[in-house]
């Protein structure tokens, strides 16, 4: 069953994370896992990536469209709804292997009879724009049916309504949606092809926000009539004369090639998804379900056939974070698609690019040089992020934050993500592309933010806030500068490279600019930046300057303080702020992307000064402790974490509110995090333009853990187990790969299998 996420029976009190938990989605767009009865106030939506609005003063946030799939079932005039209705069974299935979600619901009638109401539906990996659903309706007693299937505009908006002038028509048969958005007057269209049974009368019908087939026939006790339904979008930023005509013509043709074909080819495209992206962990069952959901959740969201897109917060489950784009995707979702799918990696890093110019504009704004990189990034890259994110649940007032002024370590963390597409592909053309333009403004932005002070021979980065957002403005934040540090030092590696590789971009990106820092200011700030270092007798890095001096209550203790359930522990009068207890891996993080540069004593002092004074109040956080505990060789103290982030989606168990602000949904973070944990924690891998490094720590739960990489251009598929590592180089590679495991070098050859001991032998194996 690890392919297989299933829920019997209905629990209205589950609607909303079914909704995340039962997601389909191609990365345009995202299909909540929500009913076909259901409507905006259940919230189903049909998430579009990259298409936002505002209205007014609200927040700008993604664009919903219309819901092509909306069906109604009455029998005997008496609705079938699991929300009003008997039922004697209900299933609710999502098949990650296939990308399908499935729902079969048994009512029982006034009369007696008992209806089946059987569905299926994908958004399709093959055809973007379009989404296929197929239904049967059977029935042990003759019954009076009324079927109501269309296109239901009523759609759900948490700052909307974002579309206006909507129009809904029929052409020869094919329904259809059209409006714009309220801002920028994107066209938003949807078609919908209907086949099924002839018999029966049929009219086409308006509703009040809508348009429907409306189908009435008797079914035959013991029959069973099927009905297939072919939805496309899109939008006028489509490649796409007109938006209506596109979404047309694909429902058309998508009814000409029928439905069995459609399914066919979408289930090809995922058997290529998971032959690049699987992890096979053998001797635990449910961290295999948990695993595999958790990498289907981002295969899902992958902006595969854009580079002008990006990963949001919350996936395409919803307006949550108002679909933006944050430090989450470098961080926590880029590292799978680098090592599975870098083309989509590539993707992910050029919207950075696209976005560039949002960035200087915010720099400036603030009175810099440079790019200061959006907190919420969105279509054009200017910050979504308010200065009043959190309302004060005893208050009512707004509460200001300083997520969108004082986090400058976003721009570090884009720096980080393009250096590390980089070196693990050797995508030249990508830093000539933009990835070279971006890292050196980030640096020259960190030039201009930057305090020199002479009485300390350093430069400091004062007033930021660190991944640890209960302590806003905060000086030196241990994150920070080593982020910050590691941006400067990489433009000034790069910009090395690009004399000697690119030397007319060289010329371009060193060139004097009056008032900003050219390659040797670059260099210095580079060396004298500050970085804190670890305390001599501790061996514990201070997270920010005079952290120590703060309360130091145990988490217990803090949380008996807590007065409202909802009630934000941070920003001005949080009870955090004054105490030890921060919200999330800061330090611990740092530990884990700048692994090279501690012992592991040093790792493991400030995992367990940390652990304890961490809230885990955000779903990034116990990935970190995972993957820290794996590198210090303790994986059974990571395989909480592990599981804690693995199974985020699966259970619903996580934040649903920050102050009154509903923050639910998907999160690919911790997905991103899941695999991390597993193939970078457990399976120890590390790789870098020279080798790829294994170092494993199974937890004492498996007994074996496969996965498959793809550095520089080559495959590989590694298998460890308690006795030994095999790595398979496939015959198409193109040459030797050096493979370091445990300290111990080998070459893997194009054909060849080696196999590494884990028991002190010498490397064993050879072509096989």
């Amino acid at each position: 069953m690890s392919w297989i996420v299933r829920e019997e029976g209905f629990d209205p009190q589950r609607i909303t994370n079914h909704g995340s938990k039962f997601m389909t989605g191609n990365g345009y767009m995202g299909y909540r896992g929500t009913l076909e009865e259901f409507s905006k106030e259940q919230l189903t939506a049909v998430t579009l990536a990259g298409v936002y609005d505002q209205i007014g003063t609200k927040w700008r946030e993604p664009v919903n469209a219309p819901n092509g799939l909306r069906t109604r079932l009455f029998a005997d005039g008496a609705e079938l709804s699991v929300l009003n209705s008997a039922v004697e069974k209900h299933v609710q299935e999502l098949d990650i292997a296939r990308g399908v979600h499935a729902r079969e619901t048994v009512y029982l009638t006034e009369d007696g009879a008992r209806v089946t109401f059987r569905s299926e539906r994908f958004v399709s990996m093959d055809q973007l724009h379009l989404i296929a659903n197929r239904f049967t309706i059977h029935s042990d007693k003759d019954v009076r049916l009324t079927l109501e299937t269309g296109i239901d505009g009523g759609v759900w908006d948490i700052n909307g309504p974002h579309l206006k002038e909507a129009a809904y028509t029929s052409y020869e048969g094919t329904l259809t949606a059209a409006a714009s958005t309220q801002e920028l007057g994107i066209r938003v269209a949807v078609a919908e092809c209907l086949a099924g049974p002839q018999e029966g009368q049929e009219e086409i019908a308006a509703t009040e926000d809508g348009i429907i087939h409306r189908i009435l026939l008797t079914l035959q006790a013991g029959s069973t009539y099927e009905w297939v339904k072919y939805v496309s979008v899109y939008t006028s930023l489509d490649d796409a004369e007109d938006a209506l005509e596109a979404a047309v013509s694909s429902s058309r043709s998508a009814l000409n090639t029928g439905y069995d074909a459609l399914l066919q080819s979408h289930e090809e495209v995922w058997e290529q998804h998971w032959a690049l992206s699987d992890v096979e962990i053998e001797g635990d069952d449910e961290a295999q379900h948990a695993l595999r959901f958790s990498i289907y959740q981002l295969l899902i969201i992958a902006p595969a056939a854009s580079e002008k897109v990006s990963i949001p917060a919350r996936g395409l489950s919803g307006q949550v974070y108002k679909g933006a784009v944050f430090w989450d995707t470098e961080m926590f979702m880029l590292p799978f698609f680098l090592y599975t799918q870098p083309e989509i990696a590539r993707n992910i890093m050029m919207y950075r690019k696209h976005t560039l110019d949002g960035a200087r504009r915010k720099a400036a704004e603030y009175g810099y040089n440079g790019a200061y990189y959006a907190w919420e990034s969105q279509d054009s890259g200017d910050d979504a992020c308010t200065l009043f994110n959190i309302t004060d649940v005893f208050t009512g007032r707004p509460m200001r934050t300083y997520f969108r002024d004082k986090q400058i370590h976003i721009s570090a963390d884009v720096a980080h993500g393009i250096w590390e597409y980089y070196k693990l592909t050797g995508d030249t053309g990508f830093l000539i592309d933009g990835g070279a333009e971006v890292i050196w403004e980030c640096a020259r932005f960190f030039y201009a933010y930057a305090g020199y002070y002479p009485l300390k021979r350093r430069y400091e980065l004062l007033d930021v806030t660190g991944p640890d957002e209960y302590h806003e403005r905060v000086h030196n934040n241990a994150f920070t500068n080593y982020m910050a540090r590691h941006t400067l030092r990489v433009a000034v590696q790069m910009m090395d490279e690009l004399e000697q590789q690119a030397p007319e971009l060289y010329a371009k990106l060193a060139g004097e600019r009056e008032g900003t820092p050219g390659l040797q200011e670059i260099r210095e700030i580079a060396e004298q930046l500050y970085v804190p270092q670890p305390d001599a007798q501790t061996g514990v890095i201070e997270q920010f300057d005079r952290y120590f001096q703060l309360e130091d209550p145990s988490l217990q203790e803090l949380k008996a303080r807590i007065l409202q359930p909802n009630e934000y522990l941070g920003g001005g009068n949080g009870i955090a702020t004054t105490t030890q207890i921060i919200k999330q891996a800061d330090v611990v993080l740092l530990m884990h992307l700048f692994k090279d540069e501690f012992a592991p004593e040093i790792k493991k002092a400030n995992w367990e000064f940390y652990e304890p004074r961490t809230e885990h109040g955000s779903s990034l956080s116990p990935c970190v402790y995972a993957l820290v505990a794996s590198d210090i060789g303790m994986p059974d103290w990571a395989y909480p974490y592990f599981k804690r982030t693995a199974t985020i989606d699966l259970t619903g168990d996580s934040k649903q509110y920050v102050g009154d602000l509903y923050i639910g949904g998907t999160h690919p973070a911790a997905n991103g995090g899941a695999w991390m944990a597993a193939v970078l924690g457990f399976g120890g891998l590390q790789a870098d333009e020279r080798e790829v490094r294994l170092n494993p720590a199974l937890p004492s739960e498996w007994s074996a853990l496969g996965f498959k990489i793809r550095v520089r251009g080559q495959a590989f598929d590694i298998r460890i187990t308690r006795e030994d590592v095999r790595i398979t180089s496939p015959a198409g590679n193109a040459s030797e790969q050096p493979f370091r495991v445990e300290g111990r070098e080998t070459l893997v050859r194009p054909g060849q299998s080696v196999t590494v001991s884990l028991k002190g032998l010498a490397p064993a194996g050879g072509s096989h």
